[in-house]
């Protein structure tokens, strides 16, 4: 039977046993003898991501179980109703709570392991929240009829350039809106640049192939594009304090590349899909589904002109958001007013749904309560790599973890060198792109555009689609 250790959970990296001029392997396996729960976290985290890899088979496996109810409801002369076992398996094919499910195993180990006031104090104390409710507010409140039309009037503007066509309005969208994040976070920036899309693109039905591309685009240039400044995306949050960086450092060293990848990218996609994308321009839009603000416009509610000074108001909402992002106790309090006052002006505002930021908000909390079991093996991973192999393996390491988490165990590495602190920060950002968890607001742009793949966008088809930005993004900030 494992025996595990009284000490405090999780161990931090500096109460392991020195392990000088060892290979990785054995400090790996050190770790583990001193505490086997970190195996047991880690391999239930693992079977959490194998979990988003097949989550669009448990969708495919719920229509087919509701198909086959219906049918027999039928034969059987009565009215069809939801199948519990269909939901139970479009529940567990949602991506939004996967990690939020295993957490539930992951909590029933380390209290048979260690009691349950170790488990609830990990959650309690062990894990910071501060960045899924932040998503969860910065959603919210960019989702909003006066925030998104009032970035979709700017992006307009920058659309007719092209003649406002949707080929021009996706480049619009894809280069502006990832740089924007920059200044309203990278969260918010998704929030805006997936509703306007689903408005202008998604709508006209492109291929498969083009709704992937688009995607892994998106995920891309906004991992990247939120890197002008020094507060907007989380991996540099992470580090900005603990190194120094502000924003003229952020600006010289990340975001000239960054702008420079992000229009390049998009660039270059539009040339090789350019034909498909003017063709768009000959299709009626045929929108996959109602969202409530869609309904609200039906009865008459959103066709009012929105006065200047209601919008005003919520751009101050998203403002003291931003500018607190970091004490939850003055963005929470703050949109406890907002939802006051989007109630009040309910005729101009109509709030689109809070599910998809609370289901986003769900798979980011129980995404950091998986990655805070999981310095054990990348603080050696990082600690023990030069600058070429640290960046690639920030890259590769991003795609299966939270990106701000990789730069904060950067941070707890000592004496790292100047070139290893720029190296690491550009392989997560660059990776950001590659899966759905590997950047904070891509479960929002996954949540937000969803409903345009089935229900279900599958993790390999997003890979292969943000490959190429992604090798090309490392190729400018690592050559240039």
């Amino acid at each position: 039977m494992l025996q595990f250790p009284d000490s405090s959970f999780p161990l931090p990296l500096s109460a392991y046993s020195p392990t000088p001029d060892v290979a990785l392997v054995e400090v790996l396996l050190a770790r583990v003898r001193e505490d086997p729960l970190n195996a047991v976290a880690t391999t239930i985290f693992a079977l959490a991501v194998i979990h988003t890899f097949v989550a669009a088979r448990f969708t495919e496996a719920a229509h087919q179980v509701q198909h086959r109810h219906n049918a027999a409801a039928t034969a059987a002369g009565v009215a069809p109703r939801p199948s519990v076992a269909a939901e139970l398996l479009h529940f567990f094919g949602d991506v939004e709570v996967v990690f939020g499910l295993w957490v539930v195993p992951l909590l029933v180990a380390i209290t048979v392991a260690r009691g349950w006031e170790t488990a609830s104090e990990y959650l309690n104390s062990g894990v910071d929240f501060t960045e899924p409710l932040f998503v969860v507010v910065i959603m919210a409140i960019a989702s909003t009829r006066p925030i998104v039309e009032l970035a979709e009037r700017g992006l307009r503007r920058v659309a007719d350039l092209g003649g406002g066509t949707p080929a021009a309005w996706w480049m619009a969208v894809l280069i502006v809106a990832p740089l924007l994040g920059s200044f309203i976070t990278e969260p918010g920036a998704m929030t805006i640049a997936a509703i306007v899309l689903s408005r202008q693109f998604f709508d006209l039905e492109p291929s498969r192939r083009l709704k992937y591309a688009t995607l892994g685009l998106l995920f891309v240039n906004v991992s990247i594009g939120g890197t002008l400044t020094h507060f907007a995306a989380p991996p540099v949050l992470m580090v900005a304090r603990a190194w120094g960086w502000d924003t003229a450092f952020m600006l010289t060293n990340f975001g000239w590349r960054a702008a420079l990848a992000v229009t390049v990218s998009t660039v270059a996609y539009y040339v090789f899909f350019r034909a498909e994308l003017r063709a768009l321009a000959l299709r009626p839009a045929v929108p996959e589904s109602v969202t409530p603000t869609e309904e609200a416009v039906r009865q008459g509610f959103g066709e009012l002109a929105i006065p200047a000074w209601i919008t005003g108001v919520y751009i101050a909402f998203l403002v003291w958001a931003v500018v607190n992002a970091h004490y939850p106790v003055l963005f929470l309090g703050g949109f406890l007013f907002f939802l006051g006052f989007d109630r009040a002006t309910s005729a101009y505002s109509v709030l689109s749904d809070y599910r998809t930021p609370l289901l986003v908000g769900f798979f980011l909390g129980g995404l950091v309560i998986h990655g805070g079991l999981q310095a054990w093996w990348i603080g050696p991973v990082l600690g023990r790599l030069s600058e070429t192999p640290l960046f690639l393996g920030a890259t590769v390491l991003t795609a299966f973890n939270d990106n701000a988490l990789i730069t904060y165990l950067a941070t707890l590495v000592p004496n790292l060198a100047d070139t290893l602190k720029t190296a690491v920060v550009q392989g997560a950002v660059v990776g950001g792109g590659l899966t759905v968890i590997a950047n904070a607001p891509n479960p929002a742009g996954q949540a937000l555009l969803g409903r345009f793949f089935g229900g279900a966008i599958h993790p390999l088809h997003l890979f292969a689609a943000a490959i190429a930005p992604t090798l090309l993004a490392a190729a400018i900030f690592r050559l240039l």
